[in-house]
């Protein structure tokens, strides 16, 4: 090994500044094979399996009421349980992912989650109903680490982000395709349609390759380099990606086994402020509590509800698809965030002023078009930086020993947000409406304060960059 080499390797162990990549260099491999895009897309077919998990209950719920005889909170906990299921998924799912590999998480979790929707299929009471809702819950728990993380390990850096953003893509595909269809079909059938991607995503693991990284991590030397070429192409020149990959890892190899007390360590705090950080402003901006009640958003300040969840469903598909995927890694992650929680605060404003108009009887003419107005500005703005992109920057940041441990931590920060939102939405709501759009305004400000001073830009670096970047 060259001298360059161990003082690199000197640094990152916290002997001195860490010492980034020469770009030159490490740009020898950065080329994608169809591999490539192939294992992306059967990876977020578990996206697409979130998104329909998510989005089931919205058009069942009569349904499900009616044929079941269910009450309003006997459907509120099958509703909720989903929630329950996907913190447990999210604990676990880190530890499993690097037990069994990314492709053996995605695997279980496509597994359990299939069972789920079966037993909804045939379920003929509330607690078979539950209890398969909590197993696709726990299998959304499980993807929605495992999956951006296994795309961000096999895309050459040029192609992470965009291929990173498919993520959320698709679980808006997801979350539409659940409406669409259950406008036609029986809550019996829709739960059937759900059983369809985790198939697509079962056995197409098995035509794609493992995670090189995570094959390198558990000393599976030559798959590691079987894996990686796959990914760039048969006649790449993988070589000093693959030593610099195997480098990183030989390092960490020497650092104790990490536990949940060394994420507050001084080398690792930031890793983990930035992580948990972007996922509690993610869901505490209001996100979930806007998509849920959205009809009952425009309902409530005069406008069609039809019209205008039409309206912001394309919306979130076609900005998501154009917006986030094709900008990423040509303008940053962080003018993109930056950009996105502008755009949510002056959304939160359009809808807070149009209660505050409402409530004191002014400007009625222009009051549904603030609403509809402000909505479609918030779900676009989210749609473009703060959906996808924490995602990607969780699986980004993270050095491989941690990934597990702080992953896990992070997503269930994640969930745990998002049932909290969910939860007190009603409550800000019945406090006052236009009160709490301002709540949800002021959570925007302290996003664009904490995105300005503490997250990394990312793009055009490799993981062991980033990594080396922010130790």
């Amino acid at each position: 090994m060259t001298r360059r080499k161990e003082d690199d390797m000197e640094k990152m162990n916290g002997k001195s500044e860490p010492l980034l990549l020469p770009e030159k260099e490490s740009d020898v491999s950065e080329e994608a094979s169809w591999m490539v895009y192939l294992s992306t897309f059967i990876a977020v077919c578990g996206s697409f399996e979130f998104g329909t998990c998510v989005g089931y209950s919205a058009p069942t719920q009569f349904g499900i009421m009616e044929e079941l005889d269910l009450s309003y909170s006997q459907f509120s906990v099958f509703g909720s349980i989903l929630n329950v299921g996907a913190v447990l998924g999210a604990i676990t799912s880190g530890k499993i992912s690097d037990f069994i590999g990314r492709k053996g998480a995605m695997r279980l979790a496509s597994v359990i989650s299939a069972i789920g929707w079966l037993i909804i299929y045939i379920a003929k009471g509330d607690v078979p109903l539950d209890f398969g809702r909590f197993l696709t819950g726990y299998g959304c728990g499980t993807l929605s680490y495992v999956v951006p993380v296994f795309i961000a390990e096999i895309s050459p850096r040029n192609l992470r982000g965009a291929l990173a953003t498919l993520n959320q893509l698709f679980l808006v595909i997801g979350l539409a395709s659940m409406f669409l269809i259950g406008a036609v079909v029986n809550w019996r059938t829709l739960a059937l349609t759900g059983v369809a991607p985790c198939v697509v995503l079962f056995f197409g693991t098995w035509f794609i390759p493992e995670s090189p990284r995570w094959l390198e991590m558990v000393g599976r030397h030559r798959d590691f380099e079987i894996a990686l070429q796959k990914l760039r192409g048969p006649h790449a020149n993988i070589t000093r990606e693959a030593e610099d990959i195997k480098e990183y890892l030989a390092t960490l190899a020497h650092l104790p086994k990490t536990t949940l007390w060394d994420l507050v360590d001084k080398k690792n705090i930031r890793f983990v402020i930035v992580g948990v950080g972007l996922m509690v402003f993610q869901q505490c901006v209001g996100i979930n509590g806007v998509i849920f009640y959205a009809q009952q958003i425009f309902v409530s300040a005069g406008a069609s509800p039809t019209l205008g969840s039409i309206l912001y469903s394309i919306e979130q598909v076609v900005l998501t698809a154009l917006g986030a995927t094709l900008l990423i890694d040509r303008l940053g992650r962080r003018p993109l965030l930056l950009a996105s929680a502008v755009g949510m605060l002056i959304g939160c404003l359009l809808i807070g002023n149009s209660f505050l108009l409402k409530a004191h009887g002014l400007a009625l003419d222009l009051i549904p078009a603030l609403a509809v107005s402000g909505v479609l500005v918030y779900i676009g703005s989210f749609s473009i930086g703060m959906g996808a992109i924490p995602w990607v920057i969780m699986s980004e940041i993270f050095p491989i020993n941690l990934k597990g441990t702080a992953g896990g931590l992070v997503t269930v920060v994640n969930w745990l947000s998002s049932w909290f939102v969910s939860f007190t939405f009603n409550f800000l709501m019945l406090w006052s409406p236009h009160g709490a759009f301002y709540v949800y305004g002021g959570v925007c400000v302290l996003a664009i304060i904490f995105i300005a001073k503490l997250v990394p830009e990312t793009k055009g670096r490799t993981l062991e960059e980033i990594q080396a970047m922010m130790m």
